[in-house]
């Protein structure tokens, strides 16, 4: 059942229609009714905002929901339930399940499920080869006909550059984009982190920033001779940000998310951890692929964020059991659980001054909306216009957390943050007119 809600004098910033102001948003019927000083609403929830943002819920196309198949790492429910801590209404459902989501059957039952017991909206991503093998197309146009928004191997890259080339064709028809892990895997091969002076001091082999680029420069010629779109996932070396901004600039169709960890993080808290110490901490919790780089490339990707080069912010939520990242390092599950400290973490670029608040609300919001044509399937989302669904994430940039992951509402504990002071706060979510999370979490 949908509220009617007024969101009283908050700071709304709305990225899509340039809008930020304080101001008053009226909610009916599960959707925007009103945006305005002094809004009069009888009978309505009132939701005091002063001092807090207001701005559309946040819209994740990376997200990996293990279901079916793996719903020991995560299922459904909670993975939603911790998109909405996050102040996500809208994830896009990465097809890595088991099986695969590389026909109609899966594809149904991923919506059913969600349907039935989602607390945000999902949107599902088809598999580009059957069983994620890269040796055969998936029927693409069945996945589009069951509703997908995208095609992707997640992480089994699409290496067959004629299979590639042959998936770019054929989504094109439907005016759908493939993404696509980019890594050279004869460069990464056995690589367990990032190839630098810190995977030298700690003995375990490194994938080198070459790997990354190859592959993106491979996709960019391949989407330029086939007229296609392809959408470059996390995003993580300068030369591949390099790559994309020119190819961008002679008029390719590319375009490129960036997740919060490798904007904020580096290579070195896989020897000290994020809180930082004089041990080698091994941390498997920052093991994730891409992995966390160099300084030189966060940098790099941040200015990719700033100027546009990098449309979105992407989690790559990547939950997993305990037992999958207690273990040695080489053995360790490549992954970061991502959903609910995304806003945390990515205020550290708005606290040091590298981006404005606005363009990184834009980056969660319309930007990934505008990056895979979410608006076709759910038209007014990202936005908070008058009619839009009511979508929205009520934020506290000041106020001060510590990650704790046995807090957390998914199943994957795994992140490298425990214990980690954020400085951003999701405060409050609602969905679709229904508020779906409101903030439990303890505040230092």
């Amino acid at each position: 059942m949908t509220e009617r809600i007024i969101i009283r004098t908050g700071r709304v910033i709305d990225s899509a229609t340039k809008f930020d102001a304080i101001a008053d948003v009226l909610v009916e019927d599960g959707r925007i009714a009103a945006i305005g000083a002094g809004l009069v609403a009888d009978s309505a929830r009132e939701i005091d905002a002063r001092g807090l943002v207001v701005a559309p819920g946040f819209v994740d196309v990376h997200t990996h929901l293990r279901d079916p198949g793996l719903e020991y790492k995560e299922d459904i429910a909670s993975g939603t339930r911790a998109a909405a801590r996050g102040g996500f209404t809208t994830v896009c459902a990465m097809p890595n399940t088991e099986p695969a989501m590389d026909n109609r059957s899966v594809v149904e039952y991923v919506l059913r499920e969600a349907a039935a017991r989602a607390r945000v909206r999902v949107l599902p991503i088809g598999a580009v080869s059957k069983g994620r093998a890269g040796k055969e197309l998936a029927e693409l146009g069945d996945l589009a006909a069951a509703g997908c928004i995208a095609f992707s191997d997640d992480g089994a890259p699409v290496w067959d550059a004629t299979l590639m080339r042959r998936a770019l064709e054929y989504a094109s028809i439907f005016d759908l984009p493939i993404i696509d892990h980019c890594e050279d895997r004869s460069l990464a091969k056995d690589a367990v982190m990032h190839e630098g002076w810190v995977s030298t001091r700690l003995g375990l082999r490194g994938a080198p920033a070459a790997a990354e680029e190859a592959a993106v420069s491979r996709d960019i010629a391949l989407a330029e001779t086939a007229g296609a779109h392809v959408h470059i996932a996390h995003v993580s070396t300068r030369a591949a940000v390099d790559a994309v901004r020119r190819a961008k600039a002679r008029g390719v169709r590319v375009t490129a998310e960036a997740t919060p960890h490798h904007l904020t993080l580096t290579h070195e808290i896989v020897a000290f951890g994020a809180l930082g110490g004089e041990e080698l901490a091994y941390d498997t919790n920052a093991k994730v692929n891409p992995p966390l780089r160099s300084q030189d490339d966060v940098d790099a990707c941040v200015a990719g964020l700033a100027d546009g080069t990098i449309d979105c912010i992407a989690t790559d939520h990547a939950p997993h059991a305990v037992i999958e990242k207690l273990c040695e390092f080489d053995e360790a599950a490549f992954g970061i659980s991502g959903l609910e400290t995304a806003f945390g973490l990515c205020m550290r670029l708005v606290n040091e001054g590298r981006i404005e608040l606005p363009t990184l609300i834009a980056r969660l919001t319309v930007g990934p909306v505008c990056a895979l044509g979410l608006d076709r399937y759910v038209p007014g989302i990202g936005t908070l216009a008058v009619s839009a669904p009511a979508d929205i994430v009520l934020l506290d940039p000041s106020a001060e957390w510590v990650v704790e992951p046995e807090r957390f509402a998914s199943k994957g504990k795994n992140t490298p943050l425990g214990g980690v002071t954020l400085k951003g706060l999701v405060v409050a979510t609602i969905a679709q007119g229904r508020v779906v999370h409101e903030s439990g979490v303890p505040v230092a």
